[in-house]
């Protein structure tokens, strides 16, 4: 069993056949099967900000506002995830949501936005946020007291549309 990580008290990120598993679905999006995952897992694909290679990931949309349109994510794993070190480093990029492909530029969300983000989001999906609560071990019961502690410390990321989605083309 891995421990977790001395730091942050996060649990450790997936080796073997656990990372694997946790990027199966970025094969059913290569193929074109992402969207029959439902609306809310997103494509992001993003540049390693060391081997500047294209890299991809697909996260849980905690929130999505289609009149801008923007995509809200987090880092369960927080600032040390690869993903969101790499939009740290290059906050332009691409993801795709359902079969469309949108450019976006990351913003970093500060920790009162995390709190009120995840008080909505436990609002309305109580047993995803005390799952997602106890998977990055912070210590949330449903309440909104507890709720908006544990989003203060989870990393958010909006992903803000720069132009109309592009429909029927596909990032190389």
């Amino acid at each position: 069993m891995q421990s977790e990580d001395a730091d942050t008290g996060r649990p450790p990120l997936p080796k073997g056949w656990r990372r694997k598993a946790a990027r199966a679905p970025v094969l059913l999006f290569r193929v074109g099967l992402g969207p029959l995952l439902g609306r809310r897992l997103l494509l992001l694909h993003h540049t390693g900000r060391v081997s500047g290679l294209g890299r991809h990931a697909v996260l849980e949309v905690v929130a999505h506002e289609r009149d801008s349109p923007a995509w809200t994510v987090a880092s369960g794993f927080g600032p040390r995830a690869e993903w969101y070190r790499n939009l740290r480093a290059q906050p332009k990029t691409v993801l795709q949501y359902g079969y469309r492909h949108h450019a976006v530029t990351a913003r970093f969300l500060g920790p009162e936005d995390g709190a009120a983000i995840m008080e909505e989001y436990g609002a309305r999906r109580p047993r995803t946020a005390r799952r997602l609560c106890a998977f990055v071990r912070l210590p949330a019961d449903g309440s909104a007291t507890s709720l908006r502690r544990a989003g203060r410390a989870i990393p958010f990321v909006r992903l803000e549309s720069e132009s109309l989605p592009e429909t029927g083309t596909r990032p190389h």
